[in-house]
Formats: structure tokens, sequence, C-alpha cells
């Protein structure tokens, strides 16, 4: 005798068909209900195990429904606690946002931020948070600090800046603009000291991005967000943009970016920092009473850019693109032949200006330049000595013995 269950029957009792006789004659017959007979079985069913399979069938639904009536109590009592849990959980949120806060400005060495209603922009020695941090966790050397100050005054308040790429013009803008965010949202800020005035507004144009699924180009993403910063930004924004006018025709390019500059302090009139490839806009700041040049100091040593990550007051005379090149992993004949054209291009400016034919003319074939000739090693005794040296052994006498060896190795070379 066995239980099964099928689709149609539901839950029955099967016995073999040798027993057929007897499961339907007294007194079995009383208790087993006849539901089936098959070729090899016979199919019964009782009060009781009808009674079981509706109780079965019930289950599903009963559950579903002990869980709804659970979930609407749950519900109901949280709504009536709902003031509560709010001030909970908003006490929570702005005691973790504290503890964070205060656990960078201790670890990182933040200093607290004055705000006043002026406009002034005064902060003394800035870092960038983030790659700041990211040197550290490199093993690098130190994050370069630099000085970013507006006058307090109600005219327009603008930093031009040039220099190379790879300088740090980019990390400048951004460090100033977190600086800002971080000073109103509460938080200590990444400087010696820092005095703002509120900022009502943050923009940025940075990067470069497309949006090619709604037929927008790099340059037509530029120039949207440029437009949303013209026709946004009022007296006490803070704002900040990174070369614009760089997508399209050099001409082109510096008169957008010209006009934006002008926009900027004439209309808006507000606070930013400006950073540029064109050198010609430098000339604004003779005109402009509001707009001052900064740029980030470079070296050049034996051929090679050494980038100071400095920022002063001033206009870089060049971008050093050519070098950046190089330092990229360009291979040398690209760089070479990039050199030739550049001192064609200057010199052609200078004298006047060619035609764009004439200019090629003028350049030698790049197929008949010769490939370049390995350089060899350069060998330097006083570098030499310098890599024996182990500096943790040595004493304050020992070291100053060595400058003097080091010197007259120097002077004999």
């Amino acid at each position: 005798m066995k239980i099964k269950h099928n689709n149609v029957l539901g839950y029955f009792i099967e016995t073999p068909a040798t027993h057929a006789d007897k499961m339907l004659s007294a007194p079995l017959s009383e208790t087993f209900i006849h539901r089936q007979t098959t070729a090899n079985q016979v199919r019964f069913t009782t009060v009781e195990l009808s009674e079981l399979e509706t109780k079965i069938l019930n289950a599903g639904h009963n559950a579903l429904e002990i869980e709804k009536r659970l979930y609407s109590t749950l519900t109901r009592a949280v709504l009536d606690c709902s003031d509560k849990i709010f001030t909970t959980t908003r006490a929570l949120s702005e005691m973790d946002l504290t503890a964070g806060f205060a656990d960078l400005a201790s670890f990182e060495n933040w200093t607290r931020p004055l705000l006043s209603n002026g406009r002034e922009f005064s902060i003394t020695g800035g870092r960038h948070p983030v790659v700041e941090a990211a040197l550290r966790g490199q093993g690098d050397s130190g994050f370069i600090a630099n000085d970013c100050a507006f006058a307090d005054s109600e005219a327009a308040a603008i930093w031009l800046l040039t220099g190379p790429n790879m300088s740090g013009k980019s990390t400048f803008l951004r460090q100033n603009a977190l600086i800002a965010l971080l000073a109103q949202s509460g938080s200590f800020v990444p400087a010696t000291e820092a005095k703002l005035g509120i900022v009502s507004q943050l923009f940025s144009r940075v990067g470069a991005s497309d949006d090619l699924a709604r037929g927008r180009s790099t340059f037509m993403v530029e120039m949207v967000e440029t437009a949303a910063i013209l026709n946004q930004a009022d007296d006490r924004a803070f704002v900040i943009l990174d070369e614009i006018g760089r997508g399209t025709a050099t001409w082109d390019g510096l008169s957008i970016a010209w006009a934006t500059l002008e926009y900027l302090h004439e209309t808006n009139r507000c606070r930013a920092l400006f950073a540029t490839h064109y050198h010609e806009l430098t000339q604004l700041a003779d005109t402009l009473k509001g707009v001052e040049n900064a740029t980030v100091a470079v070296k050049e040593w034996e051929g090679e850019v050494i980038f100071l990550h400095e920022v002063h007051k001033g206009a870089a005379d060049r971008s050093y693109g050519v070098q950046v090149a190089r330092l990229a992993g360009l291979p040398t004949s690209v760089v070479e032949r990039a050199r030739v054209v550049l001192e064609q291009l200057e010199k052609s400016d200078r004298d006047g200006g060619n035609t764009p034919k004439a200019l090629i003319d003028d350049l030698p074939l790049f197929s008949a330049a010769p490939p370049p000739m390995p350089t060899p090693a350069k060998t330097s005794p006083a570098l030499d000595r310098l890599s024996e040296i182990e500096p943790d052994s040595l004493s304050p006498r020992e070291a100053l013995d060595l400058i003097y060896e080091l010197k007259k190795i120097s002077a004999s070379q």
C-alpha cells in the first residue's frame, strides 16, 4: 500500500490489483473510498487523507496571509516611530560624517578653514587630497603644495594658468575646487591655511568625453558644459575651466577661449581658474583688471624637462609638448621630426608666415631622414661615487667631507 499524488486525483492510496476484491468488500470498503482502477493498481482515498490534502493545499496561502499580517504590523510600528527613527538616523549619519572628517583632519594634517561672507579666496599650501594619498601609497616624494589667492573685492578674480602638460595644472584646478567644497561641507581642508568667502556655486569644465549616442562629439560636450557655466554662474561662484577650445581648429579654439575669458570677467564676474595652452591669452592680463597670469614651473636640464609642480605668478613661454611626447614613449624619429616641424612653424610665424604648401615644400622628407643613432650613455665620476654611498651610515662629518669630495670631482671634469 502506497500514498501517491498527481494533478488529477491529488493524494490517493494505491494497492496492487491483486488486492482489489479485498479492498472493495466490507469492512475495508467502509474506510477506503474507491477512486480509480487501472490495469495493475486500484486507487482509494479516505476522509482523513482528504482533510490532510485540504490542509496541505491551504498551507501556502495561510503562510502568505501570516507574512502579510506580520509585515503590516511591522510597517505600522515603524510609521508610528518614524519621527524618532529619522531623528536617530540623522544623528548617526552626522556622527559618522563628523568622525570621518575628524579622522581625515588628524591623519592627513588638514587645517580648519575660516569662512566669511566676503569674496576672498586665499589658500596657503593647498594640496590635492586624493593625489597626495596616491603618491604616499606609491612611496613617491611628497606632494608639492601651492598657494592660490584672489583679492577680496567685488571685481572679477581670474587666474589664467599656463604651463606644459604633465606639470600639474589640472591638479591645481581641482584641488582648489575640492578645498572650497570640503570647507563649506564642514570639513577641515588639505592646506596650511585657508580663508574663503562663501561660494554660491561650484562649476567645472575639465576632462574630455563624448556622448555619441546623442550625436554629441567631444567638442560639442565641451561647448555645452561651457555654455551652462556662462549662463548660470553668478559673482559668488567658483569656476574651474581646463583647456577650453582644444577640440577644434587652433584659431577657432583660441577665439572661443578668448571670448569665454572676457565673458567670465565682464558678465559673470566670478572667481575662476582658467588653464590653457593658448599663450596669446596671457595678453589679456594687461587689459582686464581682474585677470592675473600664473604658470607651473618647469626646468630644462641636458634636454630633459623636469616638472617642478610649483605654481607662481607669470606666464609660460611655451608648452613643451614635444618633450612630453618623448616622455610618453613616442619613437625617437617621430619626436625628432616633430621638433623639426615645430622649428619651421615657429620660424615661419616670426618671419611673417609662409603659405601651408610653401612650408611643406621647405621641410625635408620624413623618409629621407636617417634613423637616429643610439646615444651613448653618459658616465659621471661624481654619480659613480654617489652610487657607492649608503646615506644612512654617514655621520655629519663624513657627509660634509663627501660634499667636498664630490665638488672636487666635478671641478676636475
